[in-house]
């Protein structure tokens, strides 16, 4: 049986300033081919393999991954996002974790009344809290998405220090 933690999530934000992830992106070059890793499913027809490899970093357990599938499309004055599935798949016999996103749908948008002229193309993506990772350097990170989605990602960081809570 396959254990699978589905989480689905409306967005009506674009991102605008995350890093683009592609099965091609490797920032170091000593890093191993992902068929050296683990044997991870090859992309199904109408699919696109994405993998992330992450620097080794200090304190990861301080950084988290934000993973935004989404694409780049016409966009106005008005804010835009899509929906979408994250599914949360075991690699079975290894313990790896890989994803898939399905059920994109969109783009949903508010409806102001824009100006002349400020039609663009900007990148609209399908995000949220869902789509946070724990940073780990020691593994990819695996994302399959609908061969029309491009993933962009960004790195978190939180403060070494907690803050202490009042009462009252």
């Amino acid at each position: 049986m396959n254990k699978a933690l589905t989480m689905t999530f409306l967005t009506a934000l674009a991102c605008t300033s995350v890093a683009c992830a592609t099965s091609s992106h490797v920032p170091n070059l000593a890093m191993p081919a992902l068929e050296d890793v683990a044997p991870f499913p090859a992309a199904q027809a109408g699919q696109k393999r994405h993998v992330i490899w992450l620097a080794e970093k200090e304190n990861e357990d301080l950084l988290k991954v934000e993973l935004a599938p989404g694409q780049v499309m016409k966009t106005d004055c008005n804010t835009r996002g899509l929906m979408a599935t994250l599914t949360t798949k075991d690699l079975s016999g290894f313990g790896y974790t890989y994803y898939e996103v399905t059920d994109v749908k969109g783009p949903i948008a508010t409806m102001m009344a824009c100006p002349e002229g400020s039609e663009k193309e900007d990148f609209v993506a399908a995000h949220g809290y869902e789509y946070t990772l724990n940073y780990n350097s020691k593994l990819p990170i695996v994302v399959y998405t609908p061969q029309d989605l491009e993933l962009r990602y960004r790195i978190w960081t939180g403060a070494k220090k907690l803050q202490s809570a009042t009462t009252e």
